[in-house]
């Protein structure tokens, strides 16, 4: 199954990016093919003087490229916990819902 992880980043430390490594390793394990935004450019933004990123591309430059995963790959929309705190998650979710995609909270898939 392709698997779309959705979840808080940008208000936790190190953006989320531990849980988002071990929901994807987890599900990868259990065959599923996973795109997980950390992986998609914002592990990037922990070696990046945070005065030299222009947050507002950035964001769009990501947020592009993960929702076109969504539209054209995803079948499934994993929710890692918080994710209803985060409105990149919740515009993810919403998109999902949009085109008739599910989205389950991580639990359903690994335990």
């Amino acid at each position: 199954m392709r698997i779309y992880l959705a979840g808080p980043m940008s208000s936790l430390p190190l953006y989320n990016l531990p849980a988002f490594k071990q929901a994807a390793d987890a599900l990868r394990a259990l065959g599923h093919e996973v795109f997980n935004p950390g992986e998609n450019g914002a592990e990037a933004l922990l070696d990046t003087d945070p005065t030299l990123i222009d947050k507002l591309d950035f964001r769009r430059r990501v947020f592009r490229a993960d929702t076109a995963y969504i539209c054209d790959h995803a079948e499934v929309i994993a929710l890692l916990p918080g994710w209803h705190r985060s409105r990149g998650a919740r515009a993810e979710v919403a998109l999902a819902d949009a085109i008739g995609i599910p989205a389950y909270p991580i639990e359903r898939f690994v335990r």
